[in-house]
């Protein structure tokens, strides 16, 4: 929650270096490998309804096609979709870099691996996997489209299985450009060009903005909560502050070997 409440006001997913760092000293003897990997296990969740509900979305009319985000207002979104071989070099490089990363880890740090594997380690278990990780995704997932649904009539646009269904899709294709936190501007140009036709665009800016507001507001403030009473500490540059200090700890005996 403390990292879900960080990237709701920071850009570039900067909450998942502080839900790594308080993970990781929260869990006797772990490590960041076998931490950083576990979140990859929420992915496969995400992938299996996202998949599905963007073809649903692109198969409605109302949902904007990929060579089209480049008319739309959001600067990041219409940049990448108008230069489609720039994004294709900066997703290459981005590949690169990782495997470039992963290679160097491997091969100084023998058990990088293994801690790898460690932290998916619960997807050898199919069944357990779906019982105590995407079952409980799932109903994570059901409160935020009752959320949506709530919403969506409470300004009007109408709460409906196909509407809550289009914000979701949004919200997936949000995601992928994360240079502003939660998306917002992405999420605002889409939405207007998705509810078009079925409600004044008066009514779905003020929906797309206070949709925006109240999501970050609540999700900052459980954040917050879970930073000071669980955490106890008083800021998240605290938290950034003592994950570079164990960091530092931590390098400083291999440095000397």
């Amino acid at each position: 929650m403390a990292g879900y409440g960080f990237n709701s006001v920071v850009p570039a997913r900067g909450g998942d270096v502080v839900r790594l760092f308080l993970t990781k000293s929260s869990v006797p003897r772990s490590s960041y490998p076998a931490v950083g990997s576990s979140f990859f296990v929420e992915q496969i969740f995400d992938l299996t309804m996202a998949i599905p509900i963007l073809l649903f979305a692109f198969t409605q009319g109302a949902f904007p096609k990929p060579p089209d985000f480049s008319k739309l207002p959001a600067f990041d979104l219409a940049f990448f979709a108008s230069h489609p071989r720039f994004a294709l070099f900066v997703l290459t490089v981005l590949a690169i870099v990782a495997l470039a990363a992963f290679a160097l880890l491997s091969a100084r740090v023998r058990r990088f691996w293994d801690r790898v594997r460690q932290g998916l380690t619960i997807l050898s278990d199919r069944r357990r996997y779906f019982r105590e990780v995407w079952l409980v995704q799932l109903g994570g997932w059901c409160l935020r489209f009752t959320a949506f649904w709530f919403l969506l009539s409470a300004f009007n646009v109408g709460g409906s299985v196909k509407n809550v269904l289009l914000v979701l899709g949004v919200n997936a294709v949000a995601a992928l450009v994360p240079f502003t936190p939660g998306g917002a501007g992405v999420q605002q140009a889409l939405l207007v060009k998705v509810f078009a036709g079925s409600a004044a665009g008066a009514t779905v800016a003020a929906y797309s903005v206070g949709q925006q507001i109240a999501i970050a507001a609540t999700t900052f403030a459980c954040g917050f909560a879970a930073l000071a009473f669980i955490f106890r500490f008083r800021s998240f540059k605290e938290v950034i502050a003592a994950g570079r200090a164990e960091r530092g700890a931590e390098a400083a005996p291999q440095a000397q070997v």
